[in-house]
């Protein structure tokens, strides 16, 4: 990580926070050393951020600081709040842990009012360990989508009926508790859509496919709406 992008970092997590944090809490979000963290608060210190300190506590902003605005009006951070949860629980690892990042970033820009609101907000998603194999497929299946990476599966439909079939990944669609990818199946020539819960085998097919005018997402949706 760069020093710019480390500091950035840092400072978020102060501003983030209502209490002081210690420097090997610090050290551990960054996955820093104790040393570092030392050296970059002396950084900020001497660029003007006013950060304080005392041995056994930790690092804190003083009262008034602000990072460049950017508001939100209650509903606003409600909602990216939530959505945020609902990115950990019901989709992959990776973007979880960029939900947690977003969510520090967000908070470090609050004014005091908005950060108590967004302490209390009363909404409470769940990461479920029983959706962990889930949550694996869906990370699959997403960077699949955004490579264009053609994927063999094997599918069971609702008949309990096996099948093996190459498909073009489009997109993703999410029905609550229940996610389904949206592909072109070469074996059927046509849109079709697979349920996470329902792929059994999942391989990459050793190919990519090309944008397409009638093979895509919004060609898909087009027709919905027609």
């Amino acid at each position: 990580m760069r020093k710019a992008t480390r500091l950035f970092e840092l400072l978020t997590l102060l501003r983030g926070r209502r209490t002081a944090i210690t420097a090997e809490a610090l050290a551990e979000a960054l996955e820093v050393s104790v040393r570092t963290i030392y050296r970059d608060v002396a950084a900020l210190q001497l660029s003007g951020v006013p950060v304080d300190g005392e041995a056994g506590v930790g690092y804190w902003l003083r009262p008034g600081f602000h990072l460049p605005p950017l508001m939100f009006d209650a509903d606003e951070l409600q909602a990216l709040l939530v959505g945020g949860q609902m990115v950990r629980a019901f989709t992959d690892p990776e973007l979880g842990e960029a939900a947690v990042r977003a969510r520090a970033k967000i908070m470090a820009i609050l004014t005091d009012d908005l950060k108590a609101r967004a302490e209390a907000q009363p909404y409470i998603v769940p990461v479920r360990e029983r959706d962990n194999e889930l949550r694996a497929t869906h990370g699959q299946l997403r960077k699949a989508c955004e490579e264009k990476r053609k994927l063999q599966i094997e599918y069971e439909d609702e008949n309990a009926k096996q099948s093996r079939r190459v498909i073009w990944p489009l997109g993703m669609v999410g029905w609550g508790d229940v996610w389904t990818l949206l592909g072109w199946c070469e074996l059927r020539e046509d849109y079709r859509n697979f349920r996470f819960d329902r792929i059994g085998q999942l391989m990459d097919a050793g190919s990519h496919f090309a944008d397409h005018p009638t093979r895509n997402l919004h060609h898909y949706l087009k027709g919905l709406s027609e």
